[in-house]
Formats: structure tokens, C-alpha cells, sequence
């Protein structure tokens, strides 16, 4: 008799639960399907029904909403900002894009828009003009890297902007503005056969240039790598602004890479990017926005000082940096007009062990672009403070670009110089005078990542 009445306690202890549940439930249905709050100003959308994400706007804001911090979002206004989640630092970097003049046409390439936190870019659009600075007639190309806009006018200016596409198809960032005029085909005459005659002027030399500009920081000293050889340099103005042109050249596939280095010798990581060269047109690469460079003042922090992270930039910029630890960190601040940033990080968040710092530029809120990223810093949390030593610590062989890091982008310039004659003693590893798997096994010794 009492273990039957156990078993009736105990089925109708489930059997409530179950109905609890149930209503609970219902609850949720019923909390699932609120409907917005709205008023004069502002709509606000309750997350759980906009699970993809949702978007208000008015006159004053926008609002972005997400469902369990599973999509991005960040809304502001002149008065307030407010942040979606742990993934509101979401950003992508600007194209680089290049602009060479045809025969009533003009080639277009441009590097790639790279996402990070939550943005995949999928697409490009192309934007044409005859004005600059638009208004741009945008044409869809798909997921590439380059494109040819035919049918032009010889003669006449055109100019043109790539924008990235999201999964959405959502415009989310814009290169700067590129231009060429597209020109005719000189056809040669042929050779008279015959008698002499008098001289003749002959025509003047056509030749083929390059040229790059873009934003590093104020006074810098920018160079240009043509695959992996530095072949020039120029100083960036006050205002960060820099122009580096690059004559008789030959037709061809060439890999451009450019740095700069800041008043205290840090380097910005290496921007690298294709471009096809024609003969005797002039190829315009803009919108380049090289990345900050950044530094430490502490190798260790003790837990719960302040730890000192600086650089430079372009002046007026933001600065994002970014701190792997358990749950990544994300701070901002900005740049003053002498190019220089400083953040003092609060350790507290911190766990004990090593850390890297990172940091990019942005110019978004004048259309400027977002930079990449900077090459990373490490320090450590530990129980004392250690001041960073000045001098740097390099790979002693594979540090291709000499950025002190063995990463992806000395391998790429490797691969370039794989197989062929004459390779630059940087990427000739064992001095042998070819670039072979013997120099790719060296790299890997010394990769750092």
C-alpha cells in the first residue's frame, strides 16, 4: 500500500510538471509574439521575434536588435550609443582598387574586403560615373577580384567605387574613388620603303606608370615592395596623406606591397595586393589605408594595473583594439591630430597568461575606409610588472617582409619567386639561387604565424 502511494505521489508530481511545463511554454509563445513598441521617435522590435536581426530607424537613430547575441548590430545617435551583443566591434576593411585605361575601356581590380565578428562579404558591386564623386550607376560582378567596363568614351574621365556585399546583399563598405580615361590604340605606321628624305620628329615615348596613394601617418616614411624588392619611398604629409609614383615599367602581373614606420622605428604590418600593368597606360591605385602600428609599454602586467597600448595612425581616426583573452576584449579611442593613439588597459579583466593586442583604423564617419589589422603585440598578466624592451626580437630567417613575424605573407611572396630564375637573397633561403622546397622547409622552421 505505500509503495502504491508512492507511485501515485510520484506520477501525479510528473504529471504537474508536465503541466508546468507546458504553460510555460505558452508563456513563451505568447512572450514570443509581442508585438513592437512604437512611438513619435522610435520603433523598438523585441529580439526574440526578430531572431535574423531587425532594424528600426527614425529620424534620430537606428536600432539593431539580435536574438541571443547570434547576429551583430550597434545603434547610435547624437545623444546615445548602443551595443548588441559581444560582436558589436564588427568592421571590414576597405578595397584597395586600381584603375588602368584601354581602348574605350577601363580594367578595374581591387583587393579583397575582408569581415570580421559576424560579416561575410560575398559579393562586389562596381560604381561608374562621369562626375566625381558620383552619383554611380552600380553593377553587380559576383565574387571577384577584378572587372573590365567596356563600351566607354575615349578621351573622357571616368570614375569609379567597389563596394562589398554582404549574405544579405547589404552594402557594407565602400572603396574610395579611382579614375582613368580611356585612350585609343596608337597604331604604328609601316616602315616606307625607299628613298631618303628628310628627318622626322618621330613620337614621343609612351610610358608605363603606376601610381599609389592612399593614408599612412603624419610624416612617415612610406615604402613600396615590387615583388618582395623595395624599389621607393616617399614621406607622408601632415596629413597622412601619400603619393607614390613608379615609371618604365613593363607589361605584366606584379605583387605591390607597402609599409610604413612610425617617430619610434614600429612598423605597420605589410599591405599586399595584386595588379596587372598594360603598356603605356597609367594604373591608379587608391583608397589605400595602411593599418596602425602598435606597441606595449609593460612585456607583463600585474594583474589589475593598467598596461599601456600606443601607436600611430591616420589623424581624427578611430582606433579598435582588440585582446584575446577568455572573452575577447574590445576598446576603442581615438586618434589626435598628430597621428598618436594611447589606450591605458585596465588588466583586471584579464586572466593570468599570455595575451595579444591588436588594432585597426577606422575613417568610416567621413567615408574614409576601415584599415586592417596591425600586426599583433604580445604581453603577459602575471603577478609583477616588467617593462617592454626597446629592442626588437626577430626570426632569424624567412621574415621575408621584415616585420619580424614568418607568416602567410612571406610564404605568398615565396610562392610568387617558387620556380623561378633570379630570386631576391630575402627569399632565397639557402643562397642556392632558386626558391625550391628546401627554402619552404627553412620557413616552416622558422614560422611564427
Amino acid at each position: 500500500m505505500v509503495y502504491f502511494d508512492i507511485i501515485k505521489t510520484t506520477f501525479m508530481y510528473r504529471k504537474s510538471s508536465l503541466f508546468v511545463f507546458i504553460f510555460a511554454l505558452l508563456g513563451f509563445v505568447a512572450f514570443a509574439r509581442a508585438t513592437d513598441y512604437t512611438s513619435t521617435n522610435f520603433i523598438n522590435r523585441d529580439p526574440i521575434v526578430n531572431v535574423s536581426g531587425g532594424k528600426s530607424t527614425s529620424t534620430n537613430f537606428q536600432l539593431y536588435t539580435s536574438g541571443g547575441e547570434m547576429v551583430i548590430g550597434q545603434s547610435s545617435s547624437t545623444n546615445f550609443i548602443g551595443r548588441a551583443g559581444f560582436l558589436y566591434f564588427s568592421s571590414v576593411s576597405t578595397p584597395v582598387i586600381a584603375a588602368t585605361a584601354g581602348d574605350a575601356s577601363v580594367a578595374l581590380s581591387w583587393s579583397s574586403a575582408v569581415g570580421s565578428l559576424g560579416i561575410n562579404v560575398t559579393t562586389y558591386e562596381v560604381g561608374q560615373a562621369t562626375v566625381s564623386g558620383g552619383p554611380y550607376t552600380y553593377t553587380n560582378v559576383g565574387s571577384v577580384l577584378s572587372s573590365t567596363r567596356s563600351s566607354l568614351t575615349n578621351g573622357a574621365t571616368y570614375y569609379f567605387v567597389v563596394r562589398a556585399l554582404d549574405f544579405y546583399s547589404n552594402p557594407v563598405v565602400t572603396s574610395t574613388q579611382a579614375s582613368a580615361a580611356p585612350v585609343a590604340v596608337a597604331v604604328t605606321p609601316p616602315a616606307s620603303s625607299g628613298g631618303g628624305g628628310g628627318g622626322g620628329g618621330g613620337s614621343a615615348a609612351v610610358q608605363t606608370t603606376v601610381v599609389f596613394s592612399g593614408r599612412a601617418y603624419p610624416g612617415s616614411t612610406v615604402t613600396l615592395l615590387k615583388d618582395a624588392q623595395v624599389v621607393a619611398t616617399s614621406i607622408s604629409g601632415s596629413d597622412a596623406n601619400f603619393q607614390i609614383t613608379l615609371t618604365n615599367l613593363t607589361a605584366g602581373n606584379y605583387i605591390f606591397s607597402l609599409y610604413s614606420e612610425d617617430s619610434k622605428g614600429n612598423r605597420s604590418s605589410l599591405l599586399t595586393f595584386p595588379v596587372s600593368v598594360t603598356t603605356g597606360a597609367t594604373t591608379n591605385v587608391s583608397g589605400i589605408f595602411l593599418a596602425p602600428t602598435i606597441a606595449v609599454d609593460k612585456s607583463e602586467v600585474k594583474k589589475g594595473d593598467n598596461i599601456a597600448i600606443f601607436g600611430q595612425s591616420t589623424p581624427n581616426a578611430q582606433i579598435i583594439i582588440s585582446v584575446n583573452s577568455a572573452n575577447e576584449i574590445f576598446v576603442t579611442t581615438d586618434v589626435d591630430r598628430n597621428g598618436v593613439y594611447l589606450y591605458n588597459l585596465d588588466s583586471s579583466p584579464l586572466e593570468y597568461g599570455s595575451h595579444l593586442a591588436k588594432s585597426k583604423a577606422s575613417l568610416a564617419a567621413i567615408n574614409g575606409g576601415i584599415s586592417g589589422y596591425s600586426a599583433s603585440v604580445a604581453f603577459q598578466v602575471s603577478n609583477q610588472n616588467v617593462s617592454k624592451p626597446t629592442e626588437k626580437v626577430c626570426a632569424q630567417k624567412g621574415d621575408v617582409n621584415d616585420n619580424c613575424r614568418v607568416n602567410l605573407v612571406d610564404f605568398s611572396i615565396m610562392a610568387y619567386w617558387f620556380g623561378r630564375p633570379n630570386p631576391p637573397t630575402s627569399v632565397d633561403l639557402n643562397h642556392d639561387g632558386k626558391v625550391n622546397l628546401v627554402d619552404l622547409s627553412i620557413m616552416a622552421y622558422y614560422w611564427t604565424g
